[in-house]
């Protein structure tokens, strides 16, 4: 009996230590989000607000829904068409030979199902992706407001935002959608409208419409399951937060433009990007290696 029970013993700790090296694992590969220090600022200059004025309606963060239209300046500078961009049509199908996107969200989204096809998911389709106002706007008035958004009230508007399906099935059950949900905020990307967020987004679950972001972003995101709305909320609150991952520390900074008296800083040295929210703030989101 004695040996019985050393046995389950022996069992029981090695089930544990494998779990605890699991859990451990899996928390290194997701990022930690956490308050700044007092010395936040160390080698940063100060903005002026009339600087930072002219970047809160464009960035991969700009937010586009019902209440904050697009403005111009935030439709993306580097649209191309994707069918003449011969180094962008690998590991994927393209639906429609005139489709439109931001070379760098289609550089990504190459990435991204390059990397799926590794793992033997490649039966990706991209099927939509910008379209200017004026095709929005024909769109809308064709199929109505269950099918699309008004002219500047669509991610489609943007340039970083596109339709992913699959020649398997469709995207609630083909492999490829499964791959993108686990997968895709590695790459940037987040899915903007999900099943369980539909009252926070106000659109009905969509498991084919990808936007990006960029990194650390999409990572925080997908960690605390989060939308867009959600995530811009959090920076509003918390102002300032740092995120470690993949060896890189990424500060973020949120700063509220609208207020005249609002000091802007912006590191001298380190590599960093500028995103407003298309309301009254911008993030700036520093890289430092560790």
């Amino acid at each position: 009996m004695k040996k019985w029970g050393f046995l389950i013993c022996i069992i029981l700790i090695g089930y544990i230590v494998t779990q605890s090296t699991a859990a451990l694992q899996q928390k290194e590969e997701l990022p930690i989000v956490m308050l700044d220090t007092d010395d936040k600022y160390m080698g940063y200059r100060e903005a002026t607000t009339q600087e930072m004025e002219q970047q809160i309606h464009k960035g991969s963060l700009v937010l586009v829904n019902s209440e904050h239209p697009i403005h111009p300046e935030g439709v993306r500078s580097d649209i191309v068409y994707v069918a003449d961009e011969e180094d962008l049509l690998l590991g994927y199908g393209l639906l429609d030979h005139k489709l439109m996107l931001s070379r760098e969200v289609a550089e990504r989204f190459q990435e991204m199902v390059e990397a799926a096809g590794e793992e033997g998911v490649r039966y990706f389709l991209m099927s939509s992706g910008y379209r200017d106002f004026e095709k929005q706007d024909e769109l809308y008035r064709q199929k109505g407001s269950d099918y699309a958004l008004p002219a500047g009230y669509s991610e489609h508007n943007l340039g970083l935002s596109l339709d992913i399906g699959s020649s398997l099935a469709p995207m609630s059950e083909a492999p490829e959608g499964a791959w993108l949900e686990k997968n895709a905020w590695k790459y940037g990307f987040i899915l903007r409208y999900p099943k369980d967020k539909v009252n926070v987004t106000g659109i009905q679950y969509e498991p084919w419409h990808f936007r990006y972001v960029g990194m650390p972003h999409s990572a925080v995101m997908h960690k605390n399951q989060m939308v867009l709305e959600e995530y811009l909320e959090m920076l509003r609150e918390k102002r300032d937060v740092s995120v470690d991952l993949n060896g890189i520390t990424y500060d973020i900074h949120y700063y509220d433009v609208s207020k005249k008296d609002t000091k802007i800083y912006l590191p001298e040295n380190d590599a960093y990007d500028i995103s407003g929210d298309n309301m009254q703030g911008v993030i700036v989101t520093v890289e430092k290696s560790t």
